[in-house]
């Protein structure tokens, strides 16, 4: 059996993703950082081909430490999915050191060094995807410094997949447009306005479901993407077009 890594597992897009991979056979290792009954919940549906690994990927030893658990768990990783992430919904004039240090931390230096430590599981054939965002192909100054996080992942992107294409290695991002998440439940769904104003964004007019994304992720992840790498695969709806 195939196994994968899906960080940032417990709600939103990771979990959507989480239960897709299981339903097309893998066994999922379901990270997670702070939300432990969610991760459970995921573990339970998907049932005895997953288990949960508790990591914040914002602190170095804590990624180590997964990468530790993720080694004694399998000794191959077919699928490593980079997911988890946080926003920071700031103009430039608001951004704090801190706030800034701590986008960069989770989404760029844990992925990072994540992906360098699992890295030897990985065998020839096998899928990275790294879940980035549509705001990196638009100006998006209400999100400065988020927008920059995952502009970073992108440029990993593709000095990764240079490197590893020889082994049959494929690395690829996946970025979403807005999305009907946990996450965005705030703003997106108690306002009538707010969705429709997020719908309006996209070409197809409505706001994206985090299956929609999983579905393209689970592609990516796939034999049938053999041939597709080094590339952003663009999930946005038609988001500002």
């Amino acid at each position: 059996m195939r196994t994968a890594l899906v960080t940032g597992a417990s709600r939103g897009i990771g979990r959507a993703v989480a239960l897709r991979l299981a339903k097309d056979g893998f066994r999922v290792i379901v990270n997670y950082a702070g939300d432990g009954v969610a991760a459970q919940e995921v573990v339970d549906t998907i049932g005895a081909n997953a288990v949960a690994l508790r990591a914040d990927l914002g602190v170095p030893e804590e990624v180590t430490a997964l990468a530790q658990r993720v080694r004694a768990e399998t000794d191959v990783l077919d699928v490593l999915v980079n997911n988890a992430g946080i926003g920071l919904s700031q103009p430039i004039g608001e951004v704090t050191r801190a706030g800034f240090s701590r986008v960069f931390a989770v989404n760029v230096e844990g992925l990072f060094f994540l992906t360098q430590q699992v890295l030897p599981l990985i065998p020839d054939g096998g899928r990275i995807v790294n879940v980035t965002s549509g705001a990196t192909r638009i100006a998006f100054p209400e999100g400065i410094a988020y927008a920059m996080s995952k502009g970073a992942v992108q440029t990993f992107t593709l000095a990764l997949a240079k490197e590893l294409g020889p082994r049959g290695i494929t690395v690829n991002n996946v970025a979403p447009g807005i999305i009907d998440t946990d996450t965005n439940a705030g703003w997106l769904r108690g306002d009538p306005g707010a969705r429709a104003y997020a719908a309006s964004r996209h070409a197809v007019n409505r706001v994206g479901q985090a299956e929609e994304i999983a579905d393209v992720v689970a592609f990516a992840a796939s034999p049938q993407a053999g041939f597709v790498t080094g590339t952003t695969i663009d999930a946005t709806g038609g988001g500002n077009l």
